[in-house]
């Protein structure tokens, strides 16, 4: 049995955690969703971390001067060394990749001194005669559970309890004329899917070129025209190009005609009203490559502090992703991958719609309809998501401008599955209503 001959603590891990946010404050976002202040053992550090907490909730850049200058604000500066200390905080830090094993080694250690403390309440409880034995038992039970209580999640919550959550959410949306959630504008795949609602992963995979991105952005748009907020996260295309095909999709101008700059005098007015209309909806965009999930996660809360709630998080595509961990080969990586997104789906209470590859075995079968097995490098993508959706062009049209494409929903774990029309348009790579625009072409 090893004696404790100190109390759990590290110093060096705390202060390269406090050197890290000071290098690169990004981490802070990451290491917030599991640190708090009273995690650091040494005061001055612990003053530092509320410092850095106070000057993020105001949204404030965290630096050395900001810094000093809140810490000088809460009376704190000289007490934890002055400025020359935050200098000295940089050099602590071997280096700021490693910032969330620095933050968990802090927090390890937290939690030991509060078992330290809960076993020295129940001790003294323990010998204390004049407590009956239920009274030490219930009291020794709470010193305990409020120890470890964030390491094993929330309470559970009685049937009762959920039943009438259900009931209040059941009538307030009965009030209400509009199906709750985030429409694609697809009148049909929003009438199958019910719109797409928070807490859910969907997939929507097809091979390359049959307009994945495209739905997606014509998702995105038509969301945000619904004054939806929207965070589109590309790893494989620009924001400039991204943004180029939502001007197209808007305007009704051809794409290529915007990635070249040969826009027409006549065109101008209609790209110009394009712009005008698209800068107001509320769509972010972020091409950042090889994302882990646990950066999407710090994005997505960054975002949320800025702008409020986010209705819908599209990515593009679940593939190019890392794991941020390590495993043993590619399929692994990607299963961890799905499973990541899916908690943070439910976590955050938002739809997340990822785009994924397929394999190339659906080229090999005299059918080129997809199904659940051709997604690509992992099963664990049909396991995770509760709708996976497919791409399908039956009749290539290569002379036309419109290519009538199937979006086939192969899986829906709370609704039907089935095939939904729609009309690709290719010039500006945007997804129309196959009913509407037959009764359009037919005028």
């Amino acid at each position: 049995m090893t004696e404790i001959t100190h109390t759990p603590h590290s110093r060096e891990a705390e202060e390269a955690v406090l050197g890290a946010v000071l290098i690169n404050p990004d981490v802070y976002v990451e290491l917030s969703e599991f640190l708090m202040a009273e995690d650091f053992f040494i005061h001055r550090l612990r003053f530092i971390w509320e410092a850095y907490t106070r000057l993020f909730e105001r949204r404030m850049p965290i630096d050395s001067l900001t810094l000093s200058e809140e810490l000088e604000d809460m009376g704190r500066l000289d007490e934890i060394g002055g400025p020359a200390f935050l200098t000295g905080l940089l050099n602590a830090v071997p280096t700021t990749l490693h910032a969330e094993a620095y933050g968990q080694i802090v927090r390890a250690a937290a939690t030991r001194r509060k078992l330290l403390t809960a076993a020295n309440q129940i001790a003294t409880l323990a010998y204390d005669q004049e407590l009956e034995l239920p009274a030490v038992t219930e009291q020794a039970v709470a010193a305990l559970e409020g120890a470890v209580l964030r390491e094993i999640g929330g309470n559970l919550v009685s049937l009762a309890e959920a039943l009438g959550q259900a009931y209040d959410q059941i009538d307030t949306l009965s009030r209400s004329p509009e199906l709750p959630g985030t429409p694609s504008g697809l009148l049909d795949l929003d009438a199958k899917l019910g719109n797409f609602q928070s807490g859910a992963l969907y997939v929507l995979a097809a091979r390359p070129g049959q307009g994945k991105t495209s739905l997606m952005l014509t998702t995105a748009r038509n969301a945000a025209r619904s004054h939806k907020c929207v965070a589109v996260f590309s790893l494989e295309m620009p924001t400039l190009r991204l943004t180029n095909r939502l001007i197209a999709q808007e305007s009704g101008l051809d794409v290529q005609l915007l990635d070249t700059g040969k826009v027409s005098e006549a065109d101008w007015p209609r790209l110009t009203s394009a712009v005008e209309n698209l800068e107001h909806l509320p769509i972010y965009l972020d091409d950042t490559p090889a994302i882990t999930p646990l950066q999407l996660k710090a994005k997505l809360r960054r975002l949320h502090l800025s702008v409020g709630k986010i209705d819908l998080v599209i990515l593009d595509y679940l593939q190019l992703m890392r794991a941020g961990q390590k495993t043993e080969n590619r399929t692994q990586e990607v299963g961890a991958i799905s499973r990541a997104l899916k908690a943070l789906s439910k976590e955050l209470n938002i739809p997340i719609l990822a785009a994924a590859q397929l394999n190339r075995d659906v080229e090999k079968r005299a059918s080129s309809r997809p199904q659940l097995s051709d997604l690509r490098e992992s099963g664990d993508i049909e396991a995770d998501a509760d709708v996976v959706m497919f791409l399908h062009q039956p009749d290539p049209q290569p002379e036309s401008e419109l290519q009538p494409t199937e979006i086939f929903v192969a899986k829906h774990r709370n609704g039907p599955t089935g095939t939904i029309p729609s009309l690709f348009r290719k010039s500006t790579t945007c997804f129309e209503n196959a009913v509407v625009l037959h009764v359009d072409l037919n005028a």
